[in-house]
């Protein structure tokens, strides 16, 4: 079970809304974000309401002034609890939308597909086990996007219209 705090101004102070699972529309409860503490658990939060936006990945922790360290302008709109996997992991990866092109199966992390695969794009995907983190930059780096077990078949489609992911990992018990 995953618990995270969030509070209206920096370093802890301000009103507070504790979750405890997925809040699509954080707005009810705050006017504005600006730190939180993860307890228990890893997040997902979304700089829009209903999952939607930019997302940042959220473990175990104290965040006492994220908002700059992570270039959120307008805060936290939304949040998803990340649920713990414990078995096996696979997701197959294909260089164009709609599982076309050049296709790879994943059952391990992937600091870069194209050193890797020789893949120079990732815009469709099939997850199916476990939960996993991309990323739009090689090493990890740049502008996430969780998945969890079902097809994808265009991240275009989904809101993430001109982005390029180059690098995968597996979200494990590092929560």
């Amino acid at each position: 079970m995953g618990k995270i705090t969030f509070y209206e101004e920096k370093n802890f102070q301000g009103r507070s809304y504790e979750c405890m699972s997925d809040c699509s529309d954080m707005t009810s409860y705050l006017n504005r974000c600006q730190s939180c503490r993860v307890e228990s658990g890893c997040f997902m939060v979304y700089d829009r309401p209903n999952y939607m936006g930019s997302q940042y990945f959220m473990r175990r922790g104290e965040y006492a002034d994220y908002m700059s360290m992570m270039g959120m302008s307008g805060g936290i709109k939304s949040c998803r609890m990340i649920p713990m996997h414990r078995g096996q992991f696979r997701m197959k990866i294909y260089e164009r939308e709609n599982f076309g092109g050049q296709s790879h199966e994943l059952m391990d992390d992937c600091d870069n597909i194209m050193d890797r695969y020789r893949m120079n794009d990732c815009q469709s995907c099939n997850v199916m086990d476990g939960h996993w983190l991309m990323y739009e930059q090689p090493q990890y780096r740049g502008k996430q996007m969780y998945m969890r077990p079902g097809e994808y078949r265009s991240f275009r489609d989904m809101g993430m219209s001109g982005m390029r992911f180059m690098s995968m990992r597996r979200i494990m018990d590092m929560c």
